[in-house]
């Protein structure tokens, strides 16, 4: 891997030195100002990457980074954060596919289980062609929105489970 060479003109190297002198920002952006700050080549004494990152405690990756988004983007893309990767489009389970699937949860398990799981509800989902894909956190939040789960403190479809007492009982 090629080692990019940080070159601060004097106004980059003031900004940097004022953001890091005030302390008033992320630690993440005032850790990587250190890192352009030490290892500009222009200052005369560059540090090597070993040094930054036994002074500073970051690993020698994130030195390669800020190093090479300063070649690339500049100083401001160096030191903040980049943009975050685009989410998948996250799946709502309401109307009839909630129906569905609490109908499903509430119908007897496949042969050999003795209930459904998550895992098991969101596979039969995928299977009935009722979403293309679906996590097991996006069903488990729909079946606790509803009042048939076991978990709920409202009654439902399925019966409360009795409190074992826990005083242990009279003894004589």
């Amino acid at each position: 891997m090629d080692k990019y060479r940080v070159t601060l003109t004097e106004e980059e190297r003031a900004e940097l030195q004022h953001l890091v002198s005030t302390g008033k920002a992320a630690a993440r952006k005032l850790a990587h100002a250190r890192i352009l700050l030490l290892a500009d080549t222009r200052a005369g004494q560059e540090h090597s990457d070993e040094r930054i990152a036994d002074a500073l405690g970051v690993s020698l990756r994130t030195i390669a980074r800020v190093r090479q988004r300063f070649v690339i983007d500049g100083v401001q893309a160096a030191i903040s954060r980049g943009p975050q990767p685009p989410r998948p489009d996250k799946i709502k389970i309401k109307g009839d596919i909630e129906q569905r699937l609490v109908r499903l949860a509430c119908s007897d398990p496949p042969q050999g289980r003795c209930h459904w799981t998550p895992q098991l509800l969101a596979d039969e989902l995928v299977v009935l062609g009722l979403a293309e894909s679906i996590s097991t956190e996006t069903v488990r939040q729909a079946l606790k929105r509803t009042t048939s789960s076991p978990e709920s403190s409202r009654p439902g479809a399925s019966r409360p489970r009795p409190t074992p007492s826990t005083s242990g009982g009279w003894r004589t």
